[in-house]
């Protein structure tokens, strides 16, 4: 029979646990560049997190709990490291299609309209005798 203390502690550590899973199913998802997904899990994990920090602030670990906890803490920020470098890839790929967006918007502007138009040689010679 485990006691109220050790269920208590037990509880923060699998909050630690399903925050790592948690944090590896959005590392695979940011590896298969599902970023809809992503951002659905994403918002599930915060309320994780509040969660877990809830908990693990009313319950003080023992030696051996905050090596577990730190191991899975390692694991958490590992796999947080690659999902921001990878949405700092995104977000640099969406940034360069955003730019190309504009110039093409802006070469429209400037020649779709009267791109076609031609101006006469007469006109144009009395423009410049002005």
């Amino acid at each position: 029979m485990t006691s109220a203390r050790e269920a208590s502690v037990e509880a923060v550590i699998e909050g630690y646990r399903t925050l790592l899973e948690c944090s590896e199913r959005m590392l695979f998802l940011a590896r298969e560049a599902d970023w809809p997904a992503l951002l659905e899990l994403e918002a599930i994990y915060v309320q994780q997190v509040e969660h877990v920090s809830e908990l693990d602030a009313q319950h003080s670990l023992m030696e051996a709990g905050q090596r577990r906890k730190a191991m899975l803490l390692e694991g958490i920020l590992e796999n947080d490291r690659e999902i921001r470098q990878r949405l700092a890839q995104r977000r640099d790929e969406l940034g360069e299609l955003i730019g190309t967006s504009q110039r093409q918007r802006d070469l429209q502007r400037a020649y779709g309209s009267g791109g076609g138009r031609v101006i006469p040689g007469s006109t144009r010679h009395d423009q410049g005798a002005s």
